[in-house]
C-alpha cells in the first residue's frame, strides 16, 4: 500500500470537535419545515370549514394565516432574487396566489402556497442531511487514543491532539486513532471502509495503518505520521465537499425554462391589464380579465405535469427497495448512458464465504470432515475468516465439536485441541514453511491453485501435518451477471468495474459477470475512482456510479448520478449517493433506470396536455370573454388530468416493464 493513499488537498480545515455519533438534524429543527407544517395544518383546518358552509370569517382568517406562514419565505427568496435581476417561479407563484385571493379564489391560492412551502422544506431537509453525513464521517475514528510516552507511560488524549511523531497503542478491537506506521506488534486490520479490500489486512512492523480502521486480535504500537486534519479520512471528506461544490447544479426539465416563462407571464399579465385601459376599458373589467389570465396561465398544471410522474415513480421504486432522494434524481436516472460499478459490496456480497474445500490426497479426510475440523478450531474465533468457516459448516449441517486449549496468533492463525488432537488453521505462508514432505508440497499446490482463482487460502493442520486447504472469497451476488447484461442493453455500453481490490481478483470477477478486461480498473484509490469517473464524463457520458464504501463516496459525489448499496453501505456513501438500494438487490438498479425513463416520457405527455389547456384558456380569455368560474374550472381540470395521468407510475407494471431506449 503506497504511503500517500490520497494526495493532500489544496487546503484542509483543521479538525473540529465532532458531534455525537449518529446525530442527525431533526426535521422540525429546520425553520422551513416548521413553517410548511404550520401552513399545511392551517389549510387542512380551513378547507373543511369552507366546504361545510361555515362563516367566511372563520376559514378566511385561517387561509390568510396560510398565506403568511407558508408564503413569506418563498416571497422573500423571490424578492431577493429579483434584486439580483432574476425572476423565479417562487415569486411568480406567490403573485398568482395573491391574485387568486384578490378575486375571491382564496382556497386555490392557499393550496399553491402549501405546495411550494412543502417543496422548499423537503429541499432544505435533503441539504442539511447531506451536510450531517459529511460532518459525521469522522465518527468511525475514535475520539481518544492511548499515547505512549518515552518512559513507557500511558495517557489518554483526544485524537485531534495527536501530532506527527507521537506513539499510540491500539489494543485489540479498538479503532486506529491516526494515520501512521506500525512500530511493533502483529494483527489484522479491517480497512475495507478506506481501501475497499473485502478481507482484513495483516499488519506488522513497518506496515501503514489508517485512522478509523478496526484493529483485530493483536495489539499494535503505531507511530503517527499525519496530523488529524491531513488523515486519509479527512482527505476523503475534503474530496466529497469539493465534488459537491463543483458539481453542476441540477434542475428539473421544467425549471430550465423557468426564467422565460416567468418573465413572459408577468409581461403578458401587465399587458392584459394595461392595453384595454389604454383603449378606454373599465378598470374593474380589465383587472378581472388580467387576474383571470394570471390564473389560467399560471404554471400549476405545468408543475403538476412534472411532479406527479416523478414522485409516483419515487414511491414505486421505494416499494421495491430503492430510495430515490428527489424528483431531480429520478429524472437524471433516465439520462444515464454509462455505468461504473464497485466490486466489494456491490457486485459481491461483501462477506467472506468458503468457496473451496480441498483435502490433501492421502489425508483420509472428506470435504465434510475437513470442514468440520476447521470449524471446530475456528468456533471460538472472532476473525472474519473464522466466522466464514463456521458458517459454511453450519450451512452443511455439520456438527461442531467442543474444543480445549484455544489460542489465536495474529497474522498466523488459531490452534485448538479437538477430540484429543491438535488442529491448526491459518495462513499457508506461515504454516507451510516447514519440512519439504509430500503433504506440505500437496497443500502448497492446493493453496496456490485456490489463490489463483482470486480467493484467500487457509491451510488446516492435524497434529502439525497438513491435511487440507480451504478457499475463502467474497461471493458474487447471484444477480450480478444478469444485472450487467441488462445495464449493457439499457445504456448501449458495458459497465466499467472500479475497485480498490487487486487486479487478479478484479479480472476473475469481471470475467464471471461479463465485463471485458478493457473496462476493468483495479487497485484504485479514492481519488483514482474520481478521476476515472471524470474521464468518462469528459467524453460526454452521463455516468451512474454504484458503490457502498467510504472510498466510493467521492466518486458517488462527482458522478452524474450515484447509487449506494444500503445494507452494507457506509453512512457517508448512503448520504452522498442520490439513491439507495435498501434491500441490497443489485437487479433493481437497471429497473429504476427504466422506471425513470418511463416517468420522463409521461412528463412529456403531461406537458403537452397542460400546454394545450393553458393555450386554449389563454386564447379564450384574450380573444373572447372567458368567465372566471369557467377559467378556474378549466385550469383546475387540466391540473387534475395531468395529476391523475402521473399517478400511473404507481402501478406495478411500471416497475416490471423494462426499457432499452
Amino acid at each position: 500500500m503506497p504511503s500517500d493513499l490520497l494526495p493532500p488537498p489544496a487546503q484542509v480545515a483543521p479538525a473540529a470537535p465532532r458531534p455525537a455519533p449518529g446525530r442527525r438534524t431533526r426535521v422540525f429543527a429546520l425553520p422551513e419545515a416548521r413553517w410548511a407544517a404550520a401552513a399545511l395544518v392551517l389549510f387542512l383546518t380551513a378547507l373543511p370549514l369552507q366546504l361545510t358552509g361555515s362563516p367566511a370569517w372563520s376559514w378566511g382568517l385561517l387561509y390568510a394565516a396560510v398565506y403568511v406562514t407558508g408564503g413569506w419565505e418563498p416571497a422573500w427568496a423571490g424578492l431577493t432574487a429579483l434584486r439580483e435581476k432574476t425572476l423565479d417561479v417562487d415569486l411568480l407563484m406567490i403573485v398568482a396566489a395573491l391574485g387568486a385571493a384578490s378575486i375571491g379564489q382564496t382556497m386555490d391560492g392557499a393550496l399553491l402556497i402549501v405546495i411550494f412551502a412543502t417543496s422548499g422544506a423537503l429541499e432544505a431537509l435533503a441539504t442539511v442531511r447531506t451536510q450531517d453525513a459529511v460532518r459525521g464521517l469522522l465518527d468511525p475514528a475514535p475520539a481518544v487514543a492511548t499515547r505512549l510516552s518515552d518512559d513507557g507511560g500511558e495517557s489518554t488524549v483526544p485524537t485531534r491532539d495527536l501530532v506527527v511523531g507521537d506513539t499510540v497503542l491500539v489494543r485489540p478491537g479498538e479503532r486506529v486513532g491516526a494515520d501512521g506506521r506500525v512500530l511493533s506488534g502483529v494483527s489484522e486490520v479491517d480497512q475495507s471502509t478506506i481501501t475497499g479490500e473485502p478481507l482484513p489486512a495483516a499488519k506488522q512492523e513497518g506496515d501503514e495503518v489508517f485512522a478509523g480502521t478496526l484493529n483485530g486480535t493483536g495489539a499494535l504500537r503505531v507511530k503517527v505520521e499525519r496530523d488529524a486534519s491531513d488523515s486519509v479520512i479527512a482527505r476523503i471528506v475534503a474530496m466529497v465537499e469539493e465534488a459537491s461544490r463543483t458539481k453542476a447544479p441540477t434542475q428539473l426539465f421544467i425549471e430550465k425554462v423557468e426564467q422565460r416563462y416567468s418573465l413572459g407571464m408577468v409581461v403578458a399579465t401587465v399587458a392584459v391589464f394595461l392595453v384595454p385601459l389604454a383603449f378606454g376599458a373599465d378598470l374593474t373589467a380589465s383587472l378581472l380579465r388580467a387576474m383571470t389570465f394570471m390564473i389560467v396561465a399560471s404554471p400549476c398544471a405545468v408543475v403538476l405535469a412534472t411532479m406527479p410522474p416523478l414522485l409516483s415513480a419515487i414511491a414505486n421504486a421505494g416499494r421495491h427497495g430503492v430510495l430515490v432522494k428527489s424528483a431531480v434524481v429520478m429524472e437524471r436516472l433516465g439520462q444515464v448512458d454509462a455505468v461504473a460499478l464497485d466490486k466489494t459490496g456491490t457486485l459481491t456480497e461483501g462477506t467472506p464465504r468458503v468457496t473451496g474445500i480441498r483435502p490433501v490426497p492421502g489425508s483420509g479426510l472428506t470435504e465434510d470432515s475437513l470442514l468440520a475440523l476447521a470449524a471446530a478450531a475456528e468456533h471460538p474465533s472472532e476473525h472474519p475468516l473464522g466466522r466464514a468457516v463456521v458458517d459454511a459448516a453450519r450451512t452443511r449441517g455439520l456438527p461442531i465439536a467442543d474444543v480445549r486449549d484455544f489460542t489465536s496468533t495474529p497474522g498466523v492463525g488459531v490452534t485448538a485441541t479437538v477430540d484429543g488432537r491438535t488442529v491448526t488453521v491459518g495462513a499457508p505462508a506461515r504454516l507451510l514453511d516447514r519440512d519439504d514432505d509430500t503433504a506440505t508440497t500437496d497443500a502448497t499446490a492446493l493453496a496456490t491453485d485456490l489463490e489463483a482463482g482470486g480467493g484467500t487460502a487457509v491451510v488446516v493442520l492435524l497434529d502439525e501435518v497438513p491435511v487440507g486447504v480451504l478457499g475463502i472469497a467474497d461471493r458474487l451476488r447471484p444477480d450480478a451477471a444478469a444485472t450487467v447484461a441488462v445495464l449493457t442493453a439499457l445504456t448501449g455500453r458495458t459497465p466499467h468495474l472500479l475497485t480498490g481490490d487487486n487486479p487478479r481478483a478484479a479480472a476473475r470477477l469481471a470475467a464471471e459477470v461479463g465485463i471485458p478486461g478493457t473496462e476493468v480498473h483495479a487497485g484504485l484509490l479514492p481519488q483514482d475512482k474520481v478521476e476515472a469517473v471524470r474521464r468518462m464524463e469528459a467524453g460526454g457520458r452521463r455516468t451512474l456510479v454504484v458503490g457502498d464504501g467510504v472510498n466510493d463516496a467521492p466518486a458517488l459525489a462527482v458522478a452524474h448520478t450515484g447509487i449506494a448499496m444500503g445494507r452494507a453501505g457506509s453512512d457517508l456513501a448512503l448520504e452522498t449517493a442520490d439513491a439507495v438500494v435498501v434491500r441490497d438487490e443489485l437487479a433493481t438498479v437497471p429497473k429504476v433506470i427504466a422506471l425513470s425513463r418511463a416517468a420522463r416520457r409521461l412528463v412529456v405527455q403531461n406537458l403537452v396536455i397542460a400546454g394545450v389547456f393553458i393555450s386554449g384558456l389563454v386564447v379564450w380569455d384574450l380573444a373572447g370573454d372567458l368567465p372566471l368560474p369557467l377559467g378556474v374550472l378549466g385550469h383546475e381540470g387540466s391540473t387534475i388530468i395531468v395529476g391523475l395521468n402521473g399517478l400511473r407510475m404507481l402501478c406495478d407494471t411500471a416497475w416490471t416493464t423494462r426499457s432499452t431506449t
